[in-house]
């Protein structure tokens, strides 16, 4: 299969399994709302991708990488409360709480995440090494939380003083946009721990490579703030400019941005190879590259 063939396989996945999820009406329909509202998938594909990458079955990681995608979609209907971003548009519709409220919105976040824990910690899979589940859902834990992205986003809206300088601002977005993606390289590592031996050196190389992943994922974020259109984006631009906040972009300038996204991508890519990886893992390095031209 080519790079896309491959990526719209897992996406698929993810879509029909996430589609299963809060078919009822009131605080449901509005879980839904946000949960089925598309988007890249990104990291349920990197969940399945890395399982397939360590040698197991990916389909045994389809419930770990939908737990992800609940909690990724929990922290952008908060995001985008007017307590936080205040947007109004999220892929191209209106925001949850525009459509539902504000105290429907933050409900619908809130249950989002506390039902990515129990699918996470119920999920079935060919499990001949016991504690996968619990194993993936702490890793979540750990990446969602006080030491991972809520830090993170705490930093980003509430902490003291501007970020002058582009380590501190790395550091903030490793909180708020990398952990989770670590996270989603992980737990596809130990979804294929539970169904048989991997190399250790694997789940290092998961970490490094999202890592990397993330800081050029979140300069990408920033260029595409002040180079794309709402409509390509789906959702309003020059936002970090209108809320006064400290970018890559304004701390270094669009040149030298589009350089650190390559610097980045490039030390995703190293750190992977450092694993022994029982599969190939050139998915992985071609979904590095694409996300460095992505446009939304």
């Amino acid at each position: 299969m080519t790079f896309q063939e491959q990526y719209d396989l897992y996406r698929s996945m993810v879509e029909a399994r996430l589609a299963e999820f809060f078919p009822g009406p009131g605080l449901e329909e509005a879980m839904r709302y946000s949960l089925l509202a598309g988007g890249k998938r990104l990291r349920p594909v990197l969940a399945l991708a890395f399982c397939a990458a360590a040698g197991g079955d990916p389909a045994a990681a389809l419930d770990f990488a939908c737990g992800v995608e609940m909690v990724h979609t929990y922290s952008l209907i908060h995001d985008d409360l007017p307590c936080m971003d205040n947007d109004d548009l999220r892929r191209g519709k209106p925001t949850n709480h525009k459509v539902y409220g504000e105290t429907a919105a933050v409900l619908a976040g809130d249950a989002l995440q506390a039902a990515a824990f129990r699918i996470v910690l119920q999920a079935k899979g060919p499990w001949t090494i016991p504690g996968a589940p619990a194993h993936a859902a702490l890793a979540l834990a750990e990446a969602a939380g006080e030491k991972g992205m809520c830090l993170g986003q705490y930093w980003d809206t509430l902490g003291t003083g501007v970020p002058d300088s582009l380590e501190k601002l790395a550091r903030i977005d490793d909180k708020k946009t990398g952990d989770l993606l670590r996270a989603a390289c992980m737990m596809g590592v130990i979804a294929a721990m539970g169904q048989g031996p991997v190399d250790p050196s694997c789940l290092d190389a998961a970490m490094g490579y999202a890592a990397g992943l993330g800081l050029a994922f979140q300069i990408r974020d920033d260029l595409l703030d002040v180079t794309s259109t709402p409509e390509a984006l789906g959702k309003p631009i020059g936002s970090d400019e209108a809320n006064g906040k400290t970018t890559y972009v304004t701390l270094a300038g669009a040149v030298e941005c589009g350089r650190a996204v390559l610097r980045y991508t490039q030390e995703a890519k190293t750190a992977l190879r450092s694993g022994a990886w029982p599969s190939d893992t050139g998915f992985l390095c071609a979904l590095a590259d694409a996300l460095t031209i992505r446009e939304s």
